[in-house]
């Protein structure tokens, strides 16, 4: 059978796997779980009550088979071949899942589509859903309006009424401290959050993260609101395409605006304050070292959540995405020991391990054609060239007039090679261009 039919029927067999799965799912299985009385969305992990907080410790028996039939059982999913290394022996986390980022192969699994509150970790479907609304240059002064309905105990990033602030600086604040008053204010800049959930979860059905229902766009706890480390890793690995998404999200601090204090003369002025990126394997400190090759992406925490991470690494030419929810220690950094457990254990095993799964390409781009072609960058106001005629970037620029440290230190641009023989199954690879990366640094 010729290449594109295969990739026809393949994806005609993900449909149907995935139509299946839901027909079988029990009420049980499709509720979200209810948050506790006072939830908190701190990305500060361990800042607020135990991750043991989650109503349930059991995943359901069936779940969504996006992906393939595997990815929607419950239990760890993992095919070693010869010479494979065992998985690491003491990971709690009730949800996750290691996939090459470029070909989409899932490596191994655990609950993959358990349906779980996500915390700030689905502020990646928020960024990737309005990155490419407006310039990073445009200009916004904030109104009280735009900060009502933020939940108490939120993480923030201090943005001040009646302050103007560019939208690389309320992007800066989303990535690095996970500032739910800039999340807001983006949402009130997008038509509002009623506007902005409803573009979220349109987002999220157009890339087939099936398991997700946004409620808040912060990731804030509430009511029906969840997702899966299934879909969080196709936010990631979506944004991932975006140019301006990769240099936020690889940003270790920047200078933030502060607030207009006027002198006994009456002259104005306003200074920058440092903020770092809350990313522990990116930015290192309390105990857990910077993880080589990082380059983002997003961590969570809330009360419901627990501790949640996505991140993606490159070694040897390899880039892997790792996403960890709620990891049953009670221990703030176990969600970042545990990912970095399970990346070691992926750039050991690529090559050695039959894929469980792949993560589905978008909509858009399964019913296209197989061969490549131009298609947006995603940039913030840009229109630029596909991933056919994509140029690697030269160098993530210091963020906001910051020092070169303010960006991930030793970032270089590269080029993935992905387009095999001039063409690639829509269903098995979608092109990630110019992917930022980073070297260890000492």
């Amino acid at each position: 059978m010729p290449a594109p039919q295969k990739a026809v029927m393949r994806s005609l067999l993900v449909a149907s796997a995935a139509l299946s799965a839901l027909a079988l799912l029990s009420p049980t299985a499709l509720a979200a779980p209810s948050p506790t009385a006072n939830p908190s969305a701190s990305t500060t992990p361990g800042t607020s009550a135990s991750p043991s907080a989650s109503p349930s410790v059991t995943p359901p028996a069936s779940m969504s088979a996006v992906g393939g039939a595997r990815l929607g059982k419950p239990g760890t999913q993992v095919d070693l071949a010869g010479g494979a290394p065992v998985l690491p022996k003491d990971l709690t986390a009730r949800s996750w899942i290691v996939a090459d980022a470029e070909s989409g192969d899932v490596l191994a699994a655990h609950n993959a589509h358990w349906r779980l509150a996500p915390a700030s970790t689905l502020k990646m479907l928020f960024a990737d859903t309005l990155l490419p609304k407006w310039p990073k240059t445009t200009e916004h002064k904030v109104a009280s309006s735009d900060l009502a309905g933020i939940g108490a105990g939120s993480s923030m990033v201090g943005i001040k009424e009646e302050e103007t602030y560019t939208v690389h600086d309320l992007w800066l604040g989303v990535f690095l401290r996970s500032g739910n008053d800039a999340v807001h204010v983006l949402s009130a800049m997008n038509g509002g959050v009623d506007r902005t959930v409803e573009d979220m979860n349109e987002h999220a059905e157009e890339l087939q993260a099936l398991d997700t229902t946004v409620v808040s766009p912060d990731g804030y706890d509430a009511p029906g609101q969840v997702s899966s480390a299934y879909d969080l890793t196709l936010f990631a690995r979506s944004g991932l395409q975006k140019k301006d998404f990769r240099e936020y999200a690889s940003t270790v601090r920047a200078k933030f605006p502060g607030e207009t204090k006027k002198d006994k003369k009456g002259k104005t002025s306003r200074e920058d304050f440092e903020i770092q990126n809350t990313n522990r394997l990116l930015a290192g400190g309390s105990g857990v070292d910077v993880y080589p090759g990082i380059a983002g992406v997003k961590n969570g925490y809330t009360t419901n959540a627990g501790n949640t991470f996505t991140g993606v690494a490159e070694q040897g030419g390899k880039v892997l995405l790792v996403t960890v929810m709620n990891p049953k220690k009670d221990e703030s950094n176990e969600v970042y020991k545990e990912t970095a457990r399970l990346f070691d254990w992926g750039f050991q095993a690529a090559g050695k391990v039959e894929p469980v799964g792949e993560l589905v390409p978008p909509r858009s781009a399964a019913q296209a054609s197989p061969r490549p072609g131009p298609s947006a960058s995603g940039e913030a106001g840009g229109t630029g060239k596909g991933a056919a005629g994509a140029k690697p970037v030269a160098g993530a620029p210091a963020a906001n007039g910051s020092s070169g440290v303010g960006v991930a230190a030793g970032i270089t641009a590269g080029l993935l090679v992905l387009l095999a023989g001039g063409a690639f199954l829509v269903n098995r690879k979608w092109p990630l261009p110019d992917l930022v990366r980073r070297r260890t640094r000492p």
